[in-house]
């Protein structure tokens, strides 16, 4: 069977495209005796399959025509696919012990075949409702945002070689503007594809709608998140991009990637890790009221900002001699003007996080795609209730912003909230 024009693949035709692909068939013995196979793509998007023989395993995504969870009514680019691979690829390079390796990239297919990540791996966000601890989660998520973020920005590389790339990443636009449509506009406006807990919640949507600052900032946010190609980012690193055991943290799913701002990635990780916070309540029962797990989440999200900014600014400082063109060391040639630049950078950086996490936040609550820690919350009552309070935070981290000097000062606001 010859595949050699786009067809989605089901798991009698995934047979016979492994048996013809030796990259992938020599990964389960080159045999399909007891092979086994199962659909279990959860997201949005795409179809991803797991495959195990007794010789070997690896995972197929398969990258759509459209919107998998909204169906052909919403084209979507199978391109998505290419950049994946490549943003997979690239960061495995920088940063192995946090991304599976990708074994097999076939672009006409929109297929990647690459490492299946075997129980106890989880999806970080099924672990966070059920109330699990992973005690390596902020070392091993600051390790992978800190070498994903500086190797691929101009603090590291020269600007022919940055150029090239963010030229290369440009072609991922479609995405792009999915990003920027269901983060920064529809929120804001009546759109048919926005919903919420309602009745609950129908003026607290509204007052979204209504609120000028919120508009004007996240005006801001857009423009920086369209313009600003400071490094490769992943482009939709929530809890559902991410496995996990008690030891070991996968980073999935950079489809989304592009050359944009740093702080999008990091605002959403600690976005979504706020949303599981304030999800708490809503998951608590008799004999567990969920405090001792939402101190374990609040120092989580504390150490996440605080060791990427230990571990980002160590590899500026190991690198501030080389070839990144960003501060030439013939202009900033003295440890008191280079402290001063790179306080200002790092300031800055922790703004935009606390914006784009804001941002990200209120998508997943009045937007279009809602996240499983509120959903799974039956009482349609007790979950607007938690969402009322992650949305009032998003809105007072997204309007001020500027004003928060220290993530502490973030931890502090969650507590007055909850």
């Amino acid at each position: 069977m010859a595949f050699t024009e786009f067809r989605p693949l089901d798991e009698n035709s995934l047979i016979e495209y492994i048996k013809a692909t030796p990259s992938l068939f020599s990964k389960i013995g080159d045999s399909h005796d007891g092979l086994k196979i199962k659909e279990v793509g959860d997201g949005n998007l795409n179809f991803v399959y797991i495959v195990v023989s007794p010789a070997g395993s690896f995972v197929i995504k398969q990258a759509l025509p459209y919107i998998r969870c909204i169906g052909e009514s919403w084209p979507m680019t199978k391109e998505r696919a290419y950049f994946e691979a490549i943003a997979l690829k690239e960061h495995g390079v920088l940063c192995p012990r946090h991304v599976p390796e990708v074994y097999h990239f076939d672009r006409t297919m929109s297929l990647i075949g690459m490492r299946y990540l075997e129980p106890p791996h989880i999806i970080l966000r099924k672990g966070l409702i059920a109330g699990v601890e992973y005690p390596l989660l902020a070392e091993h998520m600051s390790v992978y945002m800190a070498r994903t973020l500086f190797y691929t920005s101009l603090l590291f590389r020269s600007t022919t070689e940055h150029k090239r790339a963010v030229a290369e990443f440009c072609g991922n636009v479609e995405l792009c503007r999915l990003t920027e449509q269901v983060v920064f506009s529809d929120p804001y406006k009546v759109s048919e594809y926005n919903h919420w807990t309602s009745p609950y919640l129908d003026r607290d949507a509204e007052a979204v709608r209504e609120d000028n600052v919120l508009k004007l900032e996240v005006a801001e946010l857009k423009s920086k998140f369209c313009e600003r190609a400071q490094a490769l980012i992943h482009g939709d690193l929530h809890t559902g991009s991410v496995m996990v055991t008690h030891d070991s943290t996968q980073v999935i799913d950079p489809e989304f990637a592009f050359y944009g701002p740093m702080g999008f990635d990091i605002g959403a990780f600690i976005g979504n890790l706020i949303l599981a916070f304030f999800a708490q309540d809503g998951h608590a029962g008799q004999g567990n009221d969920r405090k001792i797990y939402k101190d374990w989440l609040l120092k989580t999200i504390e150490d996440t900002w605080n060791l990427f900014h230990q571990k980002f600014t160590t590899l500026w400082d190991e690198n501030k001699n080389g070839s990144g063109e960003a501060y030439l060391p013939s202009i900033y040639n003295n440890p008191e003007l280079q402290k001063i630049v790179q306080e200002k950078y790092m300031k800055e950086l922790f703004h935009d996080t606390l914006g784009f996490g804001a941002a990200k936040m209120i998508r997943r609550i009045v937007g279009v795609a809602h996240v499983e820690d509120f959903e799974s919350i039956k009482d349609a009552r007790v979950r607007a209730d938690c969402e009322r309070r992650a949305l009032e935070l998003a809105k007072t981290l997204l309007k001020k912003r500027r004003e928060f000097v220290s993530i502490s000062g973030v931890i502090s606001a969650m507590k007055q909230v909850q």
